[in-house]
């Protein structure tokens, strides 16, 4: 129903120094994204700091982003809620809008039991049958782990098209895709297990590291297919320090001091994140210097 390519960027959310969304940043950061190895770019999900947005910012986030990319991405609103009936509604509105796809996260807090897991998401696609959906499985997060077995389910909803599966484990993404259909596609939500997932099945990645090395990731899922999977390893490895620095602390905290090592006016996150700037930016420079991610008056110490 839909293909969102190989990477696909979970978009930082930017701030101005008073605490309000920076729509001109968020516009230019799309752009540079597109240009430099995005497929497609999720919008107000986890990385995009979604919990402390209020639907206002978001929708005109999704009409920004969406402008700033001029068609030469698809656009993936993060519009999953722990209310069926909230994500319902933010769904609908996100797809009149005329975005792409939509990000659904396993609902939180409540963990529903399986059946009503299946429920919730059927009720989504239900009511939104020409808007394509990605489960998003992120049981660290959520409380609650959605089953192969109900993944296989909602596969078979014809609007339900992919997840991103960020359970860290690999023999469920085994499972899954032995119980889907290939054109079902199964996105890594951790960089550092992209490549182990290529190898079982998966298509690409939902990515935070996109946001500095795109390119690189394209080029790591490119050799994989053509069956380069030395060349991919070696590009694997090359870009490991980064997945793991990029993780130090809680996601999106890192990746957006990352960005302002590059010069990128992205803002802090919003409370109740935060952390030790200083301490994640010097561990985050000798990654990204090694890299080639900063330029000489960037490597700052």
């Amino acid at each position: 129903m839909s293909n969102f390519g190989k990477v696909l960027t979970a978009m930082v959310t930017p701030f101005q120094a008073d605490g309000s969304v920076d729509y001109a940043v968020a516009e230019a950061l799309a752009a540079h994204l597109v240009d430099h190895g995005t497929d497609s770019l999720i919008v107000c999900g986890t990385t995009g700091e979604s919990p402390t947005l209020s639907w206002d910012e978001e929708y005109e986030l999704f009409r920004v982003v969406q402008q700033a990319t001029a068609g030469k991405a698809k656009i993936v609103a993060g519009t999953g809620s722990n209310s069926t009936q909230e994500a319902i509604a933010a769904t609908q509105k996100a797809d009149k809008l005329g975005l792409h796809g939509s990000l659904q996260v396993v609902p939180y807090y409540n963990k529903p039991p399986q059946v009503g897991l299946y429920q919730h998401f059927r009720a989504i696609a239900e009511a939104t049958p020409d808007l394509p959906l990605i489960l998003y499985n992120i049981p660290g997060r959520t409380g609650q782990n959605l089953l192969p077995e109900t993944i296989a389910r909602l596969a078979e909803i014809p609007n339900i098209v992919a997840v991103k599966e960020a359970s860290g484990n690999l023999e469920q993404v085994s499972q899954i895709r032995r119980l889907t259909p290939l054109e079902f596609s199964i996105y890594s939500g951790d960089d550092s297990l992209t490549l182990p997932m290529l190898a079982v099945g998966g298509q690409g990645v939902i990515s935070v590291a996109s946001h500095l090395v795109g390119d690189l990731l394209q080029q790591m899922i490119q050799a994989f297919a053509d069956g380069q999977t030395q060349a991919a390893t070696q590009i694997h490895l090359r870009l490991f320090p980064l997945f793991k620095a990029l993780f130090t602390t809680t996601n999106p905290i890192p990746v957006k001091a990352a960005l302002k090592l590059q010069g990128w006016q992205v803002g802090t996150t919003r409370l109740p994140l935060d952390d030790d700037l200083s301490k994640i930016d010097s561990l985050l420079q000798p990654v990204m210097r090694d890299l080639a991610l900063l330029q000489a008056n960037q490597q700052t110490n």
